[in-house]
């Protein structure tokens, strides 16, 4: 059954359907075909538990935050802030790319949009001074990926609402693997660039006092991060409530910046619906597909195979890896989490793996899932904002990053405590 399902997801996402369809329908094949009982006769009741719950409030809060400040004009202020800081490194306006990736992650929960106002904003400037376009679309791809590791992180509130982990301990633990990253990101950009400087075009130099001056662009979206993420650790709020609140400092925020319009409003409550509705419908899809799975003895069936094999509790996790690594290649990232988390989560937590641990390892994976092709969004994202040039370049770009991913799976493996340490000391 197992190579079945697999087989018949990877043929439906071939067709182009859309992957919360997908899903639906496989359930309904396995109740057709490998369930003695009526399975699709629970669906309402499936639909309705996968939907209620207030931990799922925050995803559309949390979007909506990313949909005002994208819509604001707050990313392209933070950008020319952070190009006054970091342009004189080798690689220069690429550690802008990076650095705003990393604000907008700690500010939006979600990678494509992260992906899609950085290139935005950044992609006229490539042209204009020259820089390498698969270096520069590459660094802009993968910087987009820190906006599910960085708190707060719409993937992250799906991993803990499906494994019924604590929202605020995920959040924390992948603090500092996102930092981690994104400093690795501009390290190997200034090695690459320094080795080659052709690569990062031509560095540029402002004085301090311009550089201070562009602070005043910053400080709202540190202030923005302070009050979601502070009023979470402070007690005074739950997730939710923490997203709504930062929905409104946003909104203040752009107000304050003059980006407040009757057709910014509507915009962005339409890319919330819009964007909401799509991850609903394939929590919803997953929910029914795991249902089914679960009735049929698919799960029962995996760990028999994965027990089967007689490996220890590490040669099992780096099977795991080595699936999500292949997986990626094909399945939408969120798609994948969904379909599987409930399958998998219980096998490594049984076999005496942290589930917070497991959490930030999987979001890595996942994470390098979103720049790998065939089935890498941000790639497409970053592609549609170039305008020109081809999808290659943005692909070979995104190679050295994938890289540090991997290198972020080893040292998450070796040193658990790069995720750990800051949800057991806090």
């Amino acid at each position: 059954m197992i190579f079945s399902v697999t087989a018949g997801l990877l043929g439906l996402l071939a067709l182009s359907i859309p992957v919360g369809i997908v899903l639906f329908l496989l359930g309904f094949g396995i109740d057709q075909f490998f369930s003695a009982f009526p399975l699709s006769r629970a669906l309402g009741q499936v639909v309705w538990s996968a939907s209620n719950s207030s931990t799922l409030i925050a995803i559309p809060f949390f979007v909506l935050l990313g949909e005002i400040l994208v819509r604001g004009g707050i990313a392209e202020r933070t950008y020319a802030a952070l190009d006054k800081w970091f342009s004189w490194l080798p690689g220069g306006l690429i550690h802008a790319n990076i650095g705003t990736a990393t604000m907008f992650s700690a500010t939006s929960g979600s990678s494509v949009a992260t992906a899609a106002t950085v290139a935005t904003v950044a992609m006229p400037q490539a042209e204009k001074l020259g820089y390498d376009p698969r270096l520069f679309s590459g660094a802009i791809a993968a910087g987009g990926t820190l906006g599910i590791m960085i708190p707060p992180s719409i993937n992250l509130i799906v991993y803990g609402f499906l494994t019924e982990t604590s929202i605020p301990r995920l959040f924390l633990a992948g603090l500092i693997p996102g930092l981690l990253m994104a400093v690795a990101f501009m390290a190997v950009t200034a090695i690459l660039c320094k080795i080659k400087p052709s690569l990062g075009g031509e560095s540029r130099s402002f004085s301090w006092s311009e550089r201070f001056a562009s602070l005043k662009q910053l400080g709202p979206i540190i202030v923005l991060f302070a009050v979601v993420i502070g009023s979470i650790y402070a007690g005074w709020a739950t997730p939710t409530e923490s997203a709504a609140l930062g929905v409104a400092m946003a909104f203040l925020i752009a107000l304050a910046n003059g980006g407040v319009s009757r057709e910014m409003i509507s915009q962005s409550l339409h890319g919330t619906v819009r964007i909401t509705s799509m991850i609903m419908l394939v929590i919803i899809g997953a929910y029914f597909l795991n249902f089914t799975l679960t009735s049929a003895g698919m799960g029962r069936e995996l760990q028999d195979m994965l027990t089967g094999l007689d490996l220890s509790p590490f040669g099992t996790l780096m099977i795991v890896i080595l699936l999500y690594i292949v997986l990626g290649f094909f399945i939408e990232t969120l798609s994948l989490m969904v379909a599987t988390i409930p399958i998998i989560v219980p096998i490594m937590v049984g076999m005496g793996f942290d589930k917070v641990w497991f959490g930030i390892l999987l979001i890595v994976l996942i994470e390098m899932a979103l720049i790998t092709p065939p089935v890498g969004l941000n790639l497409y994202v970053v592609q549609g904002a170039r305008k020109s040039g081809r999808l290659s370049q943005v692909m070979v770009g995104a190679i050295p990053f994938v890289l540090v991913m991997l290198a972020m799976v080893a040292l998450l493996v070796a040193v658990p405590s790069v995720a750990l340490f800051l949800p057991d000391n806090f």
